[in-house]
């Protein structure tokens, strides 16, 4: 079975798209799966959720539970499904419940300030 870990992440951390501030936190966990790079979760109230639009992809993890996804607007551009949410985790992963994580790519960015 694949170990989750999740603790908080140190320092402060803040997440960009399209030369935007999506979300400022001291407050992130990381999550930790298996041989995966670790995935930053920002708090729910931290995230600027008027650049969000929650899209009809979701997914299963049977380690985490079910993930809403949201695709990230902004003037520019629309980075579709770049952000994922477990509304109802399994037990194991209750302390990301009111947390999202972004896909990083060429347009988002997460990094440690």
């Amino acid at each position: 079975m694949t170990e989750i870990r999740i603790r908080k992440a140190q320092g402060k951390w803040t997440v960009r798209s399209g030369g935007a501030i999506l979300g400022e936190t001291s407050n992130a966990l990381e999550l930790s799966e298996g041989s995966l790079e670790p995935v930053i979760y920002f708090p729910r109230e931290d995230i600027a959720t008027a650049f969000l639009d929650k899209s009809s992809k979701t997914s299963h993890c049977p380690h985490k539970g079910d993930a809403s996804y949201y695709s990230i607007v902004n003037r520019s551009s629309t980075t579709p499904d770049a952000v994922w949410s477990y509304e109802d985790p399994v037990e194991a992963a209750a302390q990301i419940k009111g947390y999202m994580a972004f896909q990083i790519s060429e347009s988002v960015k997460v990094e440690q300030i």
